[in-house]
């Protein structure tokens, strides 16, 4: 996409007009729905292949399956892409890096890392560049590993991976970090180093999927084994400082072979993503989930849930954001669960898949209110939403991981509520938890903003379409035309779910354990 007169997104965005001053109480944008049609995407630029989207200045790095790509969005209407470099480790064995899912940038250096669900065919590494001109990304470092690279980190020239799988089902998946450039590991540590317990767990419930690292903290999402806080000041010698959601491991070790599928796929725990605010007050974990049958309500798919951490030694849990409704709520049917979200002041920029992204005023945490929202079900599925520049401009990452014909993958831009601005449509918040006082440790059970259909708790209704009728509650966003879809491949997020815990991997792990995989 190309302007004839180029514009910076300053000027772009006092030209909105309408758009960029839509009252906070507007409903969802959608192919099917009438309300609130004057906000919407600013621009957009097809990049195939396109999973993940993280943000430095004016230019946005996204993750492409076969590489990566650094797109100019300093005009949001118009982004372009600068440099999409391809094949990458192409002379080294096994090269080239196939199923790039992810990239991190701090500074001048962006770290790509693949495979993300699996090393046949593909070598495994992580990748360091130099992109202080991001139009001509050069390779400064490869350091290659012995398992797949489905999520990493980088901070402070630290690299962070999770060694998944490296020693099959006895694996204890922990996190790894590195010097990149240098060619070394610093450190490294395992749920399993703190309690031996876990290693009694089936494997697949406690991977490490995704973590975030901030002024010497990392936070691991480790799946049904909950949310780790780990104090990685000296990456030679990290030591836990709370443990956050999950179940026992004795609980979990003692689930039947059916038990554990049904686990890896729905609520509660699927741990997913993790990210904490400016200051690291604000906890968010986002869960990964869906329900096992079409029929039956297993609650899923899961949300976004809040915790208050201004004491990182303990966790109370402040509300949780429900996702936006599906009538195809199972693995293979219309996704709307929680994926990747980034915090910037105080506002929570989200993903979920066919439901859209939608902006949240977490000013109070405990109450957070929408300020923007927009889905087209039937175009774009998103993977990660992320701020350019907080009340102005955000970016969304859409992928089409099903190869779905017509379905669009690439960047999209869109206007942010202006700076000030605050909701009071906010979902009735419900704790999804309780803190333990003497371990730090919050578990437990809830259903957050209690949203059903086209009626959100408080006595709040819909019109069917998302169009909000009170201000006072989130109102529900199903269109009611969503289309389904019979896809069960298994690919796509998550490891390859549905493949990495059925048949002889879970039942040798019983064997393994002696346990019997029967009900």
């Amino acid at each position: 996409m190309e302007s004839p007169t180029p514009r910076s997104r300053r000027d772009v965005l006092r030209t909105l007009g309408a758009a960029a001053t839509l009252p906070a109480l507007s409903g969802v944008a959608s192919a099917q729905s009438t309300a609130q049609d004057d906000y919407g995407p600013l621009g957009r630029v097809e990049v195939p292949g396109t999973t993940e989207v993280v943000v430095s200045g004016d230019v946005a790095y996204l993750a492409t399956s076969d590489g990566f790509a650094s797109v100019d969005v300093s005009d949001p209407e118009n982004p372009s892409v600068l440099a999409n470099p391809t094949d990458l480790l192409a002379d080294r064995e096994n090269g080239p890096m196939k199923q790039i899912f992810d990239v991190k940038v701090e500074g001048d250096r962006l770290l790509v890392a693949g495979p993300a669900q699996s090393t046949q065919n593909s070598v495994s590494a992580l990748v360091l560049y130099d992109v202080s001109d991001p139009a001509a990304p050069e390779q400064v470092g490869v350091y290659e590993t012995e398992s797949i690279n489905h999520n990493v980190f980088l901070s402070d020239g630290v690299a962070y991976r999770g060694d998944n799988y490296a020693d099959g089902l006895q694996s204890e998946n922990p996190v790894v970090m590195i010097d990149v450039e240098a060619g070394e590991e610093l450190g490294r540590w395992s749920p399993v180093d703190e309690n031996e317990a876990w290693g009694d767990v089936y494997t697949g419930l406690r991977v490490l999927h995704d973590m975030y690292v901030q002024d010497g903290v990392a936070y691991l999402a480790y799946w049904d084994a909950g949310t780790w806080l780990l104090d990685v000041s000296d990456p030679a010698s990290p030591s836990v400082i709370n443990h956050v959601r999950g179940r026992p491991p004795e609980e979990l070790a003692s689930l039947s072979g059916s038990q554990v599928t049904n686990e890896n796929l729905q609520p509660p725990g699927n741990d997913h993503y993790v990210a904490v605010n400016d200051d690291a007050s604000v906890l968010g974990v986002g869960m990964e989930s869906w329900d096992t049958e079409a029929d039956e309500d297993d609650d899923g798919p899961s949300g976004i849930e809040l915790f208050d951490i201004s004491d990182p030694t303990t966790a109370e849990s402040l509300a949780t954001i429900t996702p936006p409704p599906t009538d195809q709520p199972t693995y293979s049917g219309v996704w709307t669960t929680s994926h990747n979200f980034d915090f910037a002041g105080d506002r929570l920029y989200t993903s979920w898949y066919s439901g859209g992204v939608k902006v949240f005023d977490v000013s109070d945490p405990s109450a957070p209110g929408i300020l923007r929202e927009w889905e087209n079900r039937e175009e774009l599925s998103f993977w990660a939403a992320v701020a350019v520049e907080p009340g102005e401009t955000f970016v969304a990452s859409a992928e089409n991981h099903r190869g779905e014909q017509g379905a669009f993958a690439g960047l999209v831009a869109f206007p942010d509520a202006p700076s000030g601005e605050q909701s009071t449509r906010t979902q009735t918040p419900v704790p999804t938890s309780t803190t333990d006082s003497t371990t730090g440790t919050a578990n437990g059970t809830g259903d957050g903003g209690n949203t059903t259909g086209g009626t959100a708790s408080g006595g709040t209704t819909t019109n069917g379409t998302g169009t909000v009728v009170s201000d006072t509650t989130v109102a529900a966003t199903d269109s009611g035309t969503v289309e389904t879809t019979t896809d069960s491949s298994g690919s796509g997020p998550g490891f390859g779910i549905a493949a990495g815990v059925a048949g002889s991997g879970l039942a040798a792990w019983r064997v393994l354990r002696g346990q019997d995989d029967d009900e």
